[in-house]
């Protein structure tokens, strides 16, 4: 799917159409407080989603210390004001094991939103 496809698909989706997505989505205001996140995503990281929603993805689901470099590359993004996308690979660490994944954030004019779209990276990748 092209940059361009997801960008315009993933601002619009309702909750139906974003918990069918085959990735995770995590949809984050600028001060990284989690607005939405879908089925995906929960199965993924083993979270509830709908208790995820409102909480701040570094402080309360991911506050880890190998989180840090996440945090800052997501805030060195937030300081984009018009479309940009950027992708690169990260480890999640998590209490139950690690898990490799592929990180896109989405950031896109006219919202105010950042998603990021996490897939899950297989050994081969």
């Amino acid at each position: 799917m092209s940059e361009e496809v997801v960008d315009e698909r993933l601002f619009t989706m309702n909750r139906a159409e974003l918990d069918a997505f085959p990735d995770g989505v995590i949809t984050l205001n600028r001060d990284a407080t989690i607005v939405r996140y879908n089925r995906t995503e929960a199965l993924l990281a083993r979270r509830n989603q709908d208790e995820t929603i409102g909480l701040n993805f570094f402080r309360d689901v991911a506050p880890c210390t190998a989180v840090k470099d996440f945090q800052g590359r997501f805030e060195a993004f937030t300081q984009h004001h018009d479309s940009k996308v950027e992708r690169f690979d990260f480890v999640f660490r998590f209490a139950w094991g690690t898990q490799d994944v592929g990180i896109t954030l989405i950031r896109k004019a006219g919202f105010d939103e950042i998603n990021v779209l996490v897939s899950r990276r297989s050994k081969n990748d």
